[in-house]
């Protein structure tokens, strides 16, 4: 461990679950909540005028997704360290969350115990790398111990799915879509498919998780921007 304060950023949607996060992260040593974001953009803006040292992520935001957002912060912010907090439990996420450099992937909902493990974890990781300009092979194997346990879970060939997606519904939404090339609001989609707005765009953007839809933003002269989503063709 070291002495250093690590500045933490929460970028969670769900207001309760944001202040049990930082209820608990602020009672570890080190460790101490800066901000909060309940949005893609709003963590965006935050890391425009600070960067912390970590950032605790879900996935499923209400303008982005979380994988989406690691990539962002992977291109301008690379010394953020990002640990995943979300109910998304498909091997593909999680596999997109290994690729962007995730520190660590918990999945909702939390057991506060994993969480502030997970903390001290990192806590000990970053001390041990701030500690020696070198390491050994023993040394590089510990440091990595906590990412080959999540590639172990991403590696299985069960497949399963986040709180709020059924296999079934995703079947009906998958073969309703496949024909459909043009950018559509989620409300359009839901007409289409025979689901409500609030379903539908849940599936939607667990498709733009599997990168299998993407989204396309389009900003009028007043009001919020459109979310429109478009099949991506493989």
């Amino acid at each position: 461990m070291s002495n250093e304060t690590i500045n933490v950023i929460i970028v969670e949607d769900d207001e309760d679950a944001t202040n049990i996060y930082k209820h608990f992260t602020d009672q570890i040593d080190h460790f101490k909540v800066v901000a909060t974001a309940s949005s893609g953009s709003q963590a965006l803006q935050l890391l425009r005028v600070m960067q912390p040292q970590l950032l605790l992520l879900d996935v499923f935001l209400p303008d982005m997704n979380g994988i989406e957002l690691l990539r962002e912060i992977r291109k301008e912010y690379r010394g953020i360290d990002v640990i995943m907090i979300t109910a998304a439990n498909d091997t593909e996420t999680v596999s997109e969350a290994i690729r962007g450099g995730a520190f660590g992937y918990l999945i909702k909902p939390i057991i506060i115990d994993k969480l502030i493990a997970a903390l001290k974890q990192y806590d000990v990781v970053r001390g041990q790398l701030h500690q020696s300009q070198s390491v050994n092979q023993d040394n590089i194997d510990d440091l990595f111990r906590s990412n080959n346990k999540i590639q172990s879970v991403a590696s299985t060939p069960k497949v399963t799915y986040p709180k709020g997606i059924d296999k079934h519904t995703l079947k009906l939404v998958r073969s309703k879509i496949q024909n459909i090339n043009e950018s559509l609001s989620a409300d359009e989609f839901s007409q289409i498919v025979g689901i409500s707005y609030s379903t539908m765009r849940r599936y939607l953007e667990y498709l733009v998780s599997l990168e299998e839809m993407e989204v396309l933003i389009l900003y009028g002269s007043v009001g919020r921007p459109e979310r429109k989503y478009k099949l991506l063709i493989n």
